[in-house]
């Protein structure tokens, strides 16, 4: 499918529907009027095959207790083989409502209070909040930057797991927001790093599908044949592929006997919630036969991006834009043109914008901004223009 026939089937309006990213931005941005640009969640329905699923099941009337049948692991698994060539088995797979749930779980799970967890910054904030609000200690590595691409400081990084005594690592990748697709090499070494000082990763891949010409979503399990998945659990979701995210379906993936063990005995302390049968028939359908409407969404977003890095460049050309190797976000430094302090001035009043804030990502990011490219062109080109209509013509350093 192409972009201009996937537009045209399933770009839909939101407002109205009680969308967090529309229709609450009275209460997170305190204008409702913006233009919405801000949570990872998209303007196009799922795919028509998808919504035939559910509507079967609906018609069928009944919504009472359920499990997760054959066909639907048949589903993941293939699309799993087929797409990133992991071999996944059927008692490594758990389930939660959402990803952000099961991190809240892992930090309770593998480690005590007080206990370290690192991160690679600026990162996804749930990333920082499941560590923080669960009273562990905190340690971030920054990314190296070079000209809006971002690379892992390794030495850094296994310095700071020596002297915090770091326990668990939250990988992301691909990573969310700054867009990178981590190569073979990058992950085998960071890998490598954990595994000589005994640190278990969680690698959330919710983005994995969500991949440009050019890279190639690894999964973490999978680098040098999957010589370090005995410590690493992988967590994934359709909610970013096939826009599913209040269907509650997210895979924990997890290798290792004795891990999955460990991560059991926590869960059934906190968890005794049962599938969401309209969720996993939703996902299922998607994984059998959502590939031709994620080609169409990925020509999409790739479309939006090249549209808006474009254009703001021939105005000002000082605007760092990350290069999108993956997911539909794209990572943008403002700062050479607006102070820190006045991007949300410059944003919101402005240009009538709710994103997400750089310093939601990390300290050290305030003065960057996060769009969501999943939308439809006109609202890239609305937000583009605003942007070059209210951007000063010098440079605000």
């Amino acid at each position: 499918m192409n972009k201009a026939e996937f537009v045209q089937t399933y770009a839909v309006e939101r407002k109205g529907t009680n969308s967090l990213k529309w229709d609450a931005l009275d209460v997170r941005f305190g204008d409702p009027n913006l233009t919405a640009a801000w949570v990872a969640d998209m303007e196009f329905k799922a795919p028509n095959e998808v919504l035939e699923a559910i509507k079967q099941r609906v018609d069928h009337g009944v919504f009472g207790y359920s499990y997760v049948w054959d066909s639907y692991y048949e589903a993941f698994f293939n699309w799993q083989q087929k797409r990133h060539q992991y071999e996944v088995k059927k008692e490594w797979m758990r389930f939660s409502t959402g990803i952000v749930t099961a991190l809240y779980w892992f930090v309770n799970a593998f480690t005590k209070p007080g206990e370290s967890v690192a991160i690679l910054t600026p990162v996804y904030y749930p990333f920082h909040n499941a560590v923080k609000d669960n009273g562990r200690q905190l340690v971030t590595s920054a990314l190296v930057e070079e000209n809006g691409q971002y690379h892992i400081n390794f030495e850094e990084f296994e310095q700071k797991i020596i002297d915090e005594q770091v326990k668990l690592f939250i990988h992301c990748s691909p990573h969310n927001p700054v867009g990178r697709v981590w190569t073979k090499e990058e992950q085998e070494r960071l890998l490598a790093i954990c595994e000589k000082h005994d640190v278990l990763v969680i690698s959330d891949e919710i983005h994995q599908d969500l991949v440009f010409k050019g890279h190639k979503h690894l999964p973490s399990a999978t680098i040098e044949n999957g010589k370090y998945e005995d410590r690493i659990i992988t967590v994934t979701a359709p909610s970013k592929t096939f826009n599913l995210a209040g269907l509650l379906v997210s895979h924990i993936i997890i290798p290792n006997e004795t891990i999955r063990e460990q991560f059991d005995t926590y869960v059934n302390t906190v968890n005794q919630t049962e599938v969401n049968v309209l969720g996993m028939t939703g996902a299922e359908a998607a994984y059998t036969y959502g590939e031709d409407w994620l080609n169409g969404l990925l020509e999409v977003v790739y479309d939006n991006y090249t549209y808006l890095k474009e254009s703001l460049l021939t105005h000002a050309p000082n605007i760092v834009i990350s290069p999108l190797e993956g997911t539909y976000l794209t990572w943008l430094d403002l700062r050479a043109y607006v102070k820190p302090e006045d991007i949300k001035s410059f944003i919101q009043d402005k240009c009538g914008v709710a994103i997400d804030y750089g310093e939601w990502f990390s300290q050290d990011t305030k003065g960057f901004i996060r769009i969501n490219l999943g939308t439809h062109p006109k609202n890239i080109e609305h937000i583009v223009s605003q942007m070059i209509k209210h951007l000063p013509v010098s440079s605000a350093n």
